[in-house]
C-alpha cells in the first residue's frame, strides 16, 4: 500500500516543502544552461520577450496525479517574479517523475497573460522534450510539439508558439506515463 501512494507523498511533500521557504531569487543559471545546451532551445532565450524557469517540478499519480514546482520568472536576462506551477489530473496514468521546465513568452502580451495572476494552458498547449546535452535530440510530447536537432546544424522547433508561450521540458528522473500540461495553474507575484 504504502508503494502505491509513494508519488502522492512525493508531490505533497515538495508541495509543503516550497510552501515554507521564503521568496528570494536564487540562481537558476544551472537550469538556464542545460536549456541552452540544446540547439532548439538556446535561440529562444535571446529572442523571447521573457521567460519562467522551473528547476524542479514533482509529479505523481496512479489514476488521480499531481504535480507542483516553483520558479522565476526573467524579462531582459533579469529575474522580475516568483511564479509557481501545480495541477491535480484524473484519468489513465501511473508513476512519478521531475522534471525541468522553461516557458518561453513570445511578446508582451502572453507574458501579460502569464503573470495576471492565474494563468491556466488549455487542452491544445503541449511541450517539447530535449535532452540536456549539446548533441541531443529532441521529441514531441504532444501533437503540436516538435523539434529535431542533430547538433551545431539543427533545426529550431517545428512548432509556433502556442498563445504566445512555448514550453520545454528536461527530464530529471523517475517514470510516468502522461506527460501534458494542459491543465497545469500558474501564479505568480511580481518582486516586492
Amino acid at each position: 500500500m504504502y508503494r502505491r501512494n509513494l508519488p502522492f507523498i512525493v508531490v505533497l511533500t515538495l508541495a509543503l516543502a516550497g510552501a515554507s521557504f521564503a521568496r528570494e531569487v536564487q540562481d537558476y543559471s544551472s537550469t538556464i544552461n542545460n536549456f541552452k545546451q540544446s540547439s532548439d532551445v538556446a535561440p529562444f532565450f535571446d529572442s523571447a520577450y521573457g521567460y519562467a524557469v522551473f528547476p524542479t517540478i514533482g509529479k505523481g499519480g496512479l489514476g488521480i496525479g499531481a504535480s507542483h514546482g516553483k520558479g522565476q520568472v526573467y524579462v531582459g536576462g533579469k529575474v522580475v517574479g516568483f511564479t509557481s506551477l501545480s495541477d491535480v489530473s484524473i484519468g489513465f496514468q501511473a508513476g512519478g517523475q521531475a522534471y525541468s521546465q522553461v516557458v518561453f513568452f513570445e511578446d508582451e502580451r502572453a507574458y501579460s497573460d502569464f503573470t495576471s495572476g492565474n494563468f491556466e494552458f488549455g487542452a491544445q498547449a503541449s511541450a517539447i522534450a530535449v535532452q540536456a546535452s549539446a548533441g541531443a535530440e529532441a521529441g514531441s510530447e504532444g501533437a503540436q510539439a516538435g523539434a529535431s536537432s542533430g547538433g551545431s546544424g539543427g533545426s529550431m522547433a517545428s512548432t509556433d508558439y502556442y498563445k504566445g508561450m512555448l514550453v520545454f521540458t528536461i527530464g530529471k528522473g523517475g517514470l510516468m506515463y502522461e506527460a501534458a500540461i494542459s491543465g497545469q495553474k500558474y501564479t505568480y507575484n511580481p518582486l516586492p
